[in-house]
């Protein structure tokens, strides 16, 4: 009897586990062939990403407002000394790197997208290196090794190779680097209490928005000011459409940003690290089915390279944990979070 409950809490856990990934995996993946769709009809990447910020912070504000009045307590509002100390750095390093990974989709596929982003491991490691966060290895070496291999092998004579686009993508994951970094040592503040996803992006939204702002006005401003689809629209129908298609997105990333906090919150970072090597394999997959993406033998090979070496790099994290159980955890934090990609959540 006690072996037959123990045998079914094992098939319950295993199953919750299963649907958390899934609905990880919709929200995931959903968000990026959205976007990519969104960017060929609607060419403002800017803006449609300020607009998913606005709609992200609709929605943080609602879920702490629900959450206050459900428990009672207040939730955490920081003073503007550490708001724009303290948050404005983060918030600033996401915004860029938010923008300029949708800004990306103009010109490249999502399977090059996709490689391309891998690389945020290679600019962690980096500004872990910096920060003294990590120690040089010979193992970190093979790791940078692989990934950077398999990043030029995918590259290597890619017939839908577009340079700008691999250049705004690769900025996107050097930023990354520095945002991640930033955005886990923002969290193990203890004492500005943003270690609930809900009240970081709460508070990263309107410092996002502020910081993309800028950007925006220089390279969407007066395009999107002559544009029929927004400000001089013509058909009221199709202003509908455009905006409910930039909510639809909004909703998409705030919905990214929960899942994976329930993910890891559930499970574990090195949960969340293995479904991101299978959501980078459905990914490039969906692409060349549904989006014809051409995918060569060698872009293949270059594609598992860099695999072998997110994996390698996420088993190091693992076993050296038990020996430092807090910095292992830190870093292996930042490397799940950024295999699982999550464009527009910028804090969980």
């Amino acid at each position: 009897m006690g072996r037959w409950v123990l045998d079914l809490a094992f098939v319950w856990k295993a199953a919750f586990t299963l649907g958390l990934i899934l609905l990880y995996y919709c929200f995931s993946i959903g968000i990026t062939f959205y976007n990519k769709w969104l960017t060929k009809s609607f060419h403002f990447p800017l803006f449609m990403t300020m607009l998913h910020l606005a709609v992200i912070f609709l929605f943080s504000a609602l879920s702490r407002a629900l959450v206050q009045c459900s428990s009672h307590r207040a939730r955490v509002v920081l003073s503007w000394t550490d708001y724009l100390r303290r948050v404005a750095p983060t918030a600033l390093a996401t915004a860029l790197d938010v923008g300029l990974s949708n800004w990306s989709f103009l010109y490249i596929t999502v399977s090059l997208y996709t490689m391309t982003k891998s690389s945020a491991i290679l600019f962690i490691l980096f500004f872990s290196l910096i920060f003294k966060l990590e120690e040089l290895r010979a193992a970190l070496v093979l790791v940078v090794l692989l990934i950077a291999g398999g990043l030029f092998m995918f590259t290597y004579k890619s017939t839908q190779f577009n340079v700008e686009g691999f250049a705004l993508v690769l900025g996107a994951s050097f930023i990354g680097g520095i945002r991640w970094t930033l955005t886990q040592m923002l969290l193990q503040k203890a004492e500005l209490g943003l270690q609930n996803p809900i009240d970081t992006m709460f508070h990263l939204q309107p410092l996002m928005f502020l910081g993309l702002f800028p950007l925006f006005a220089v390279f969407e401003g007066l395009h999107l000011s002559t544009s029929e689809k927004i400000f001089r629209f013509q058909d009221t129908g199709l202003l509908l459409r455009v905006l409910g298609s930039l909510f639809l997105g909004g909703i998409l990333a705030f919905g990214l940003g929960f899942s994976e906090f329930l993910l890891v919150s559930r499970t574990s970072s090195l949960t969340l690290s293995i479904a991101g090597i299978f959501k980078e394999v459905c990914t490039l997959l969906l692409a060349a089915h549904l989006l014809g993406d051409q995918i060569s033998l060698v872009n293949w090979l270059g594609f598992a390279l860099c695999l072998s070496g997110m994996s390698l790099h996420m088993a190091l994290k693992a076993l050296h944990s038990r020996a430092i159980p807090r910095r292992a955890t830190f870093l292996a934090s930042l490397v799940s979070i950024s295999m699982g990609q999550p464009p527009l959540t910028g804090c969980c």
